[in-house]
């Protein structure tokens, strides 16, 4: 089979999700409809604590944000939405206005804290990112899931969390959910593999992400159900920020 016939999207596990436009298109509007339906004072009058997930491809990550999601009513912001709303000029702008409107001048405090210790160039996409990420964080409680979030939120507002594993979880896992053959599935990821490497050292700087980053780090090769590892981090964050998260059966 030819390597570049096989697509493989984050999150193909099973669930039916929604169309990225119209995911970004349903964020659009809830800011529009905060903007134009709701007094100043039901706006958050600061973030809220977030949760990111930071993942090697492949390993389950967004299967474990949906159950975590299910059942703490925190919405899920994957990798694919943050990329259409920062890949796209117009997007990126109405985020930006609806942001500066209801916290004018925070973005630029923020911003320049964390562009100051970057001793390299941001481009365009890189800087929609920033702004993507925190126009969504300040709207309501969040998961995110990749694009290194926890390296752009301020880390006293996050619980990060890191899920890993052996190659041949992943490309097992993979091989079942796209149905091919596991010599396929490999290909797969190492083709994601090389584009999360290339990505984080155009985005800030890095090899990869550290272990030493993260509040916790899941290795799915023994925590196989992914329920489990939504529990492990319901309870993380409970504890971490005294919030009331119901268990997961």
């Amino acid at each position: 089979m030819d390597n570049k016939e096989l697509k493989y999207f984050p999150g193909a596990y099973g669930k039916k999700r929604s169309d990225v436009d119209r995911v970004a298109d349903k964020y659009l509007s809830e800011r529009e409809e905060k903007r134009f339906g709701l007094k100043k004072e039901s706006f958050p009058a600061r973030m809220s604590a977030t949760i990111c997930f930071s993942r090697k491809i492949g390993v389950g990550a967004l299967e474990i944000a949906d159950i975590l999601s299910d059942k703490i009513g925190y919405r899920v912001v994957d990798r694919e939405v943050l990329e259409h709303i920062a890949g796209d000029t117009k997007l990126s702008e109405k985020t930006i206005d609806f942001f500066d409107e209801r916290y004018p001048g925070k973005l630029i405090e923020l911003s320049s804290i964390f562009f100051q210790k970057k001793t390299f160039v941001m481009d365009d996409y890189v800087r929609h990112l920033f702004n993507a990420v925190f126009s969504l964080a300040y709207l309501g409680p969040s998961i995110f899931v990749g694009r290194g979030v926890h390296l752009i939120m301020p880390r006293h507002w996050v619980l990060a969390v890191r899920f890993v594993s052996s190659k041949a979880y992943r490309v097992k896992r993979l091989a079942g959910i796209l149905k091919v053959k596991e010599e396929d599935a490999g290909r797969i990821v190492d083709r994601h593999d090389k584009e999360q490497k290339e990505f984080f050292k155009k985005a800030f700087g890095k090899k990869a992400a550290s272990l030493y980053e993260f509040d916790i780090v899941i290795n799915c090769d023994y925590v196989k159900d992914p329920r489990w590892a939504a529990e492990i981090v319901a309870r993380a964050y409970k504890e971490k920020f005294d919030m009331e998260i119901p268990p997961i059966p």
